[in-house]
């Protein structure tokens, strides 16, 4: 396992994060345990949750494995959580005002059974809620001890921009990371947002890095998805679904990371980890997994890096083909200088 510092902070992460939206929901509390277990084992020392997932739950299962593990275990773990939304439709209780992330915060603390997380992310940006509001706020909970740093998540561009100089404007402790979707399949982050998160010093925690099982290799071109997979259960779920990704890009993007996989004898999943994890400005890559298994094969990719021939290779098939400046062949000179940090 390789080690990173957490965006601009201080603080050192395993560079592959374990991801626990499974936890409470398609994984039980033994197989989470086990995860978390194994992830340890591993040289893993970030974990990953939110106050939403599997209702709440995810957060208890982190909360009872911290209270059944020795210290000298759970002392590695640099935890993060989030705040923002809610399943109860009431006012005041989604969104990043005051009120709510005050609330949102202490019932996470509740439910891990914790004083204190290393890392509070606000999990989508908020158009209702002053800015202004919500960084005193989370700079209130630095200013308590409640949380060590704070992160965006799902943020754009100018919305991240915006925060980190309202920040130094107000004289606040600025966000250290960005949790965005990012992979060969969605690149669309490198307009924009990956130039934003180098020109603030901010850490990437890229989610869904095989693009929902897709660079895995689990899915085949002209046979729609069966079995004991997201999408065989559904195939047309979410942003995920069959129709809507199945593209000639994405086979294309697929067939250059089954390509490299068999020429290194390592799986795809390993190969398509590894290119997300070296990208500018990447801190950690969040891995979620169903099963110990899973895990397993996707920890291999620690430690693995593309050559520079690898990823030219992989950077073409999944290029996005924007049309025109400044983000397409005109503006690609400019990209490359943005990007290289």
């Amino acid at each position: 396992m390789e080690y990173r510092t957490l965006g601009s902070s201080g603080t050192a992460v395993s560079s592959l994060c374990l991801g626990t939206m499974t936890f409470g929901s398609e994984t039980d509390e033994a197989g989470s345990f086990e995860q978390l277990d194994t992830f340890i084992a591993a040289g893993g020392t970030f974990v990953d949750t939110a106050n939403v997932y599997s209702g709440g739950a995810s957060e208890e299962i982190i909360g009872r494995w911290f209270a059944d593990r020795p210290a000298d275990v759970t002392d590695q773990v640099v935890l993060a959580t989030k705040g923002r939304f809610s399943r109860e439709s009431v006012p005041n209780a989604a969104g990043l005002s005051r009120r709510n992330l005050t609330r949102s915060l202490d019932a996470s603390l509740t439910r891990l059974g914790l004083d204190h997380v290393d890392l509070y992310q606000v999990h989508a940006f908020d158009a209702w809620t002053p800015l202004e509001e919500t960084l005193r706020t989370l700079d209130g909970f630095i200013a308590e001890g409640k949380i060590g740093y704070y992160g965006l998540s799902n943020f754009t561009g100018w919305q991240l921009t915006k925060a980190v100089h309202t920040a130094r404007a107000l004289g606040l402790n600025e966000p250290v990371t960005l949790q965005p979707q990012y992979s060969l399949i969605v690149r669309e982050i490198e307009w924009e947002i990956v130039p934003a998160a180098l020109d603030a010093g901010m850490g990437l925690l890229p989610w869904s890095p095989l693009g929902g099982g897709w660079l895995s290799g689990k899915y085949k071109r002209d046979e729609r998805p069966t079995g004991v997979t997201r999408l065989g259960e559904n195939p047309e779920r979410g942003m995920e679904a069959y129709d809507r990704r199945g593209t000639e890009r994405t086979w294309n993007t697929i067939d250059a990371v089954q390509l490299i996989a068999e020429d290194r004898s390592v799986s795809m999943a390993e190969v398509a980890l590894s290119w997300v994890t070296d990208r500018p400005s990447v801190t950690a890559t969040i891995l979620g997994a169903r099963t110990t298994a899973q895990l397993e094969t996707n920890l291999l990719a620690a430690g693995l890096h593309l050559t520079d021939a690898e990823t030219a290779a992989l950077d073409e098939a999944s290029d996005l083909g924007a049309a025109d400046y400044p983000y397409g062949e005109l503006g690609i000179g400019q990209r490359s200088r943005n990007l290289a940090g």
